[in-house]
């Protein structure tokens, strides 16, 4: 059989596919051929998030040094795959990853991704076998104040939405003269869409605990929490053996590795509000209060958790940090752009041919990530924007998709960096409507403790909802932009502070839409119900038939060869034979 390496990928996504059961009928194929026990268990492993979910459940079989990918499998598909390729040394080719697999990750530049579909987030010893905890060892031969010089030297920027520079929060938190300080990974991952977060806590959490170690010795803490969504249990599972093993190996507690210092982590579950991924609402959280954000200054650098000088950054940047300390600062700058360094992940969503999760270098131009990477629209559809930031960030079209994705260019553009989340549109999307989405979210994730985020996001929402609802009045946009700015300028916090970014972005690109909607009594994209008139076109109907068949009132008459007919009376408008017609023949 020569040397074998089997794994199965065992993130969320993998799961929900069936990859627990794809692992054992591994186990038990391999068994039931005479393989022994431990030899088994050797080769057959679990690994995080590939990056390209929509192919799980995904396996990788190494057979004397040369790897082969295989998509969709399921448990009936093991036995073929044992005996014909892990055996007999013949891939089963026709389950095997396409082109579309190897260009999703040939542009890609994998740091933080990089050991997620790689190693058994479970195993202490395979993180170790890979260089973890080297980047701690080293930290901890230097002083603190080297640490932090190290780390801004490398121009870390935090991957949670503002950008704020690491090194620099790190060195305003040690200049505190109170001497009890915490460090906290913000793990409260809410952006609709997102999850790069929870990739990293289930693919390899020990990077982030050993950043946060890093973190907390640059700071001169010894205590360290992890506030992590409740909706995560597979992270959350996974950071519990986490912290167990680094507990038996030294790593933490008392005299980490024998260097006299010491530090604790604790996990702290989180509700589920979007807000508290505000820092100071989750400080709140984390104290046992309600999460709502509290004004600043103080900054929790000062005056943080329990009054104590606080450092908050998220898992994409703690997990950051042993990479620095590893390879130096110099290497980690010399990847993106001047005032953007290193990569960042995303989420790469909507009507997309591939989605999934991807990391590339900070200044990649827009126009790589969506084709070269994402394929393009799926049913080859023409692209109309990208959403990047979340539900706060904004539309771009697709008149800029040549610009770089970095935090200043999207900060010029209108839109943001923010978690991550990337949201592809393509030429059927109503940009009112996905501005009303958007807003939807954001009005009710609201903590309700400042009037312009409590009541302006509310009227903001009301407008949207008249103008997509065939009512629009003349000086609505012009409303909406003076909400919106006024909103943005007196939030308290960061979720009413960008919360109208969608807004703002979508009437400056697409401002034709809103006057289409408001005095033409037409929705451009087709989507917005009150606007259908139920009508076939005489120039777009395909005489396909596809949405008689699909009418469940049987109110469309067709025949081969002949233009569908809608009668109105029989009619409900249930927007179906909408949803079947590929060629927008229904008006």
């Amino acid at each position: 059989m020569g040397d074998i390496t089997i794994r199965v990928c065992m993130g969320t996504g993998g799961l929900a596919a069936g990859s627990s059961e794809v692992l054992r009928e591994f186990s038990s194929r391999l068994s039931s051929r005479g393989v022994r026990a431990g030899v088994v268990k050797k080769c057959v492993n679990k690994t995080g998030c590939r990056g390209f979910c929509a192919k799980d459940v995904l396996v990788d079989v190494i057979r004397n040094g040369i790897r082969t990918t295989y998509q969709f499998i399921t448990p009936e598909k093991v036995s073929r795959i044992v005996d014909d390729h892990v055996i007999g040394g013949a891939p089963v080719d026709e389950w095997l990853v396409g082109p579309e697999y190897h260009a999703f990750h040939e542009k890609q530049t994998k740091i933080l991704l990089k050991q997620c579909g790689e190693i058994d987030p479970e195993d202490i010893d395979a993180y170790i076998g890979v260089g973890g905890y080297e980047g701690l060892k080293k930290a901890l031969s230097l002083s603190p104040f080297e640490v932090r010089e190290e780390v801004k030297a490398s121009g870390l920027r935090g991957r949670g939405g503002a950008g704020f520079h690491t090194g620099l929060k790190w060195e305003l938190c040690s200049m505190s003269p109170d001497k009890v300080r915490y460090i906290i990974c913000n793990a409260d991952e809410g952006d609709p869409g997102a999850f790069m977060d929870r990739a990293v806590l289930e693919g390899n959490p020990h990077s982030v605990l050993e950043g946060m170690i890093i973190g907390g010795y640059a700071i001169r803490a010894h205590e360290g929490f992890i506030y992590v969504r409740a909706e995560y249990p597979l992270a959350i599972q996974r950071l519990e053996i986490a912290i167990e093993q680094a507990e038996r190996g030294a790593f933490l507690g008392k005299d980490i590795v024998r260097s006299g210092y010491d530090f604790a982590i604790s996990i702290k579950k989180g509700a589920g509000a979007f807000v508290c991924g505000e820092e100071t609402a989750l400080i709140a959280s984390i104290e046992g209060k309600r999460g709502m954000p509290r004004s600043k200054p103080p900054f929790p650098v000062n005056r943080g958790l329990w009054n104590r000088p606080t450092v908050v950054n998220n898992v994409e940047t703690l997990a950051t940090v042993p990479q620095i300390m590893t390879r130096g600062a110099a290497w980690f700058s010399s990847i993106g752009t001047d005032k953007s360094k290193g990569t960042k992940i995303f989420a790469l969503t909507g009507k997309i041919k591939n989605t999934g999760l991807i990391e590339v270098p900070l200044g990649m131009p827009l126009r790589e990530i969506v084709y070269d990477i994402g394929g393009g629209c799926g049913r080859n559809r023409k692209l109309k924007a990208v959403q990047t930031g979340g539900p706060s960030g904004g539309c771009i079209p697709a008149s800029h998709i040549d610009m770089p994705v970095d935090y200043e260019s999207l900060g010029d553009i209108g839109s943001m960096m923010g978690s991550g989340g990337m949201v592809v549109m393509e030429d059927t999307t109503c940009m009112v409507d996905m501005a009303k989405f958007f807003l939807s979210f954001t009005r009710n994730e609201s903590c309700g403790k400042c009037l312009p985020c409590r009541v302006g996001n509310m009227r903001l929402y009301e407008v949207l909802e008249r103008i997509t609802g065939g009512k629009g009045r003349a000086g609505d946009i012009d409303f909406l932009v003076d909400l919106a700015e006024d909103i943005k300028i007196s939030s308290l916090c960061g979720l009413g502070q960008t919360a109208p970014n969608p807004v703002l972005s979508t009437i400056r690109f697409f401002r034709d839409e809103y006057e289409a909607h408001i005095h033409e009594g037409i929705c451009p994209a087709r989507v917005c119900k009150a606007f259908r008139r139920y009508v076939v076109s005489d120039t777009l109907c395909t005489m396909c038939g596809k949405c008689f068949r699909e009418c469940p009132s049987r109110a469309i008459a067709w025949e081969k060869k002949q233009k569908a007919f809608i009668d109105v009376k029989k009619c409900t408008k249930c927007g179906m034979c909408y949803d079947a017609c590929q060629f927008r023949a229904i008006l």
